[in-house]
């Protein structure tokens, strides 16, 4: 034992300045952590293991998390080794697929990183409400029930004096709105379904219409309040333009590459029916 201490002692003397590299060399995302009948885990693939964890992992102490991930490495690459020469052809098939979904999206993000700007977030907003009309918004209560007899008996009812709020709460199918007499809030142009809208943007302030049939039955309408929309500023819709202008410039890349590709289809005679034939993936 003594001498085999003494052995491992004058190898690491050997070595020379080969034990501290790490403290002499910063660490690269090239260093190699461990090798697996050598094939090497470097830190670089760490640091993207570590990138695809949920936020709740991240926060481990660095020690816990460098041992956990390397520890992962290690056997998902000792599994890998394992399935040298068995995968099948949709293991293969799945690889390729998942690699070139992978690819793609991040070729998506490149196109996304630098569309969104000051000025394209300007010319989005401008575009859509520089020259919009004002809209009108509507404060209307409804009450909802199943057959067009029903409906008429209400409206005779309200005609008669009868407290919206109440019938609506007694009698509404819509139960959400019905538990607050009827009330629907505040809304826009193309937030309810065509008839009830139209119906609406028609009727008198404080007098009730109906009955108005829609897919889901038949409407008494009382709109109680208008009002001319607030024009939303650019900072109120910040993020759903920013979503706009990066769709558009996905959608415009998408379509450059792939008219300037050379794109052949040799198999559109194919029975589309054939997609679920697992058993092809066995031939």
């Amino acid at each position: 034992m003594a001498k085999a201490m003494r052995f491992l002692a004058g190898a690491a003397l050997a070595a020379g300045l080969a034990l501290p590299v790490w403290a002499e060399e910063a660490p690269t995302a090239d260093t190699v952590v461990a090798t697996v009948n050598g094939t090497a885990i470097t830190l670089g693939h760490m640091i993207v293991a570590r990138e695809a964890l949920p936020e709740q992992y991240k926060s481990l102490p660095p020690d816990v998390l460098f041992k956990g991930i390397l520890d992962q490495l290690v056997q998902q690459t000792a599994l890998e080794q394992s399935m040298e020469g068995k995968l099948t052809r949709r293991d293969t098939l799945q690889v390729e697929n998942d690699k070139r979904g992978y690819v793609s999206s991040r070729a998506l993000e490149a196109v996304v990183l630098g569309a969104v700007t000051d000025e394209a977030l300007q010319a989005a907003y401008d575009a859509r409400f520089k020259d919009a009309a004002p809209q009108t918004e509507y404060s209307a209560s409804h009450i909802l029930v199943a057959d067009e007899a029903k409906a008429a008996e209400l409206l005779t009812q309200l005609e008669g004096g009868a407290d919206f709020a109440e019938l609506a709460k007694a009698n509404s199918t819509d139960t959400g709105s019905g538990a607050n007499g009827g009330d629907l809030g505040w809304f826009g142009l193309g937030m309810m379904v065509k008839p009830f809208e139209e119906a609406v943007v028609a009727a008198e302030v404080g007098k009730v219409v109906g009955p108005v049939k829609t897919d889901f039955g038949f409407h008494l309408i009382l709109v109680k309040e208008t009002r001319i929309a607030a024009q939303p500023t650019l900072d109120d819709i910040r993020d759903e333009l920013a979503a706009e202008i990066e769709q558009k410039a996905i959608e415009a890349h998408v379509t450059a590459i792939t008219e300037a590709a050379t794109v052949e289809k040799p198999g559109e005679g194919i029975d589309p029916a054939l997609l679920g034939d697992l058993t092809l993936l066995d031939k």
